[in-house]
Parts: C-alpha cells; structure tokens; sequence
C-alpha cells in the first residue's frame, strides 16, 4: 500500500479525444447498462440477445459479465461483502473508462447491494442505466442453471445470495424486466428499444 500522500503526485493525463469526438465517430453515445438480479435471473441471456440486436445495428458494444470477470481481473476476490464491494467498485471504473471509449457496456452482475450500484452509478457519470431483472428468488432456484442454489443449500457455498447473502432489489431502476413474464425476445426489445433512445446523438 503506498502512502496516502502520494496520491498528491497522481494527475491524470488529459486525453486529446474527447468524448464527443468517439461519439461523433460511433455515431452513437457510450452508455452502461448495468443488469442487476439474483443468480439465475437471466442476466447474461438477456445482456447476451441485446448485444447481438445492438451489434447488428452497428452500434460498438462490450459485455462485462460476473463469472468472466473473476476469472481474470478479479480473481483474487472471494465472496465476502468485502470483496463483493471490492468486486463491483473495480467493474465500476472499468464500464465507465469502456464508456468513454465510446462503448455500450453491458454488465451484467448479481450487484446485491444499492450502495454498490450507486456509486457504479456515480462513476458513469450519468450515461447509466439500472435494469432489474427481477426475476423472483423461487423461479431462479426452480431454474438453477448452474446447480449452484442446490449447492448453497447444501451449505457447499457461503455467502451466496438469496440463501445466505442478502439482495437488495433496485427501488427506481430504469427498467424492470421480469423474464419470468416475458420471453427473451420481449425482454431484449424492451432494453433494445430503452437503449437506443438514450444513446441516440443530439441533432
């Protein structure tokens, strides 16, 4: 850890293009689309099929996703609330630094707690978007894609949420999609549909 007073020598390099110019470029804004819900929600299906609706549009995309996150960049993190927080403030700034690049992000992570997802919110300095898939704790556990419910109640994993770890469900999100409502195409043409309307340039 360095001292704090080194921070003083930090200063970020001033960048010779803007925002502005990537978003005349792209044709579009950047913006984070921040998908939140519990595990098995549908969270990278839904991020999955509007990508691939975006990306034929021919607007620039990223998807950052909670398991391909670990298994790279955050891989030295557990699932304490520790490094749950720890784990959601490094994805923070990495969707607002891809943002500025000109890029949708479209992250798809558990996020249980509102404190983390505001300041993920603070970071992209308003081109953000909160979307809940709110698919409901016994739909998820019926589902179970990964077997991991199963685990959990087993006692095979700690600290996982909607078990033994709390979620703290979004209170005003941009979007709220229930996939055990809708189909898939639904779901994406909504978040399609919400998406291009805030990314759209100014004419």
């Amino acid at each position: 850890m360095h001292p704090v007073g080194e921070k003083l020598h930090i200063i970020p390099h001033q960048h010779a293009i803007s925002k502005e110019d990537r978003e005349r470029q792209n044709g579009h804004k950047g913006h984070v689309l921040w998908f939140t819900g519990l595990s098995g929600s549908g969270k990278s299906t839904v991020a999955s099929t509007v990508e691939r609706e975006l990306h034929q549009q021919g607007i620039k995309t990223f998807i950052l996703d909670g398991d391909n996150v670990r298994t790279g960049l955050n891989r030295d993190l557990d699932f304490s609330a520790a490094s749950r927080e720890e784990n959601i403030r490094r994805i923070a700034h990495v969707s607002a630094l891809m943002k500025d690049a000109g890029l949708v992000v479209l992250s798809a992570f558990v996020s249980p707690y509102q404190k983390d997802r505001d300041f993920v919110r603070e970071c992209a300095q308003g081109d953000f978007s909160e979307i809940f898939i709110s698919t409901p704790l016994e739909v998820c556990e019926q589902r179970d894609v990964k077997g991991l419910y199963a685990k959990a109640r087993a006692g095979e994993i700690s600290n996982f949420t909607g078990i033994s770890a709390p979620f703290e469900g979004p209170t005003n999100p941009e979007l709220d999609v229930p996939t055990h409502k809708m189909s898939i195409e639904e779901a994406t043409t909504m978040v399609v549909d919400y998406i291009n309307t805030k990314i759209a340039l100014d004419q």
